[in-house]
């Protein structure tokens, strides 16, 4: 993973993401949109593991709702995004061609 990759990574998940767990979805996935939406799908699957909101009448109110429809919102923004491995819409790849030179002649 290139430097462009790993802060575009950071940006969408992130400042405090473990960089190296990140280098081995990379690793494994080959794609760095496919590697936020996985980190995200699961702090998703966290949140909805727990109870979303948790009241102790007169002590404390703990509610995760708006922290999952953040995260559900993230998840789909990442749709519209163009991330550093992946080509913009319309922009066309470079291929390299390589062929032998042959000489037309032969020399004595």
């Amino acid at each position: 993973m290139d430097d462009a990759v790993r802060a575009w990574l950071l940006a969408q998940l992130g400042p405090t993401t473990d960089t190296s767990d990140l280098d081995a979805r990379y690793a494994r996935l080959a794609s760095a949109r496919a590697v936020a939406n996985e980190v995200l799908a699961e702090r998703r699957a966290k949140l909805l593991a727990d109870p979303l909101r948790m009241t102790v009448d007169g002590v404390v109110t703990i509610d995760q709702s708006n922290n999952l429809a953040g995260l559900e919102r993230q998840i789909t923004a990442l749709v519209d995004l163009v991330a550093p491995d992946e080509l913009a819409e319309g922009e066309e790849s470079t291929d390299l061609v390589t062929t032998p030179l042959l000489r037309t002649h032969r020399g004595r």
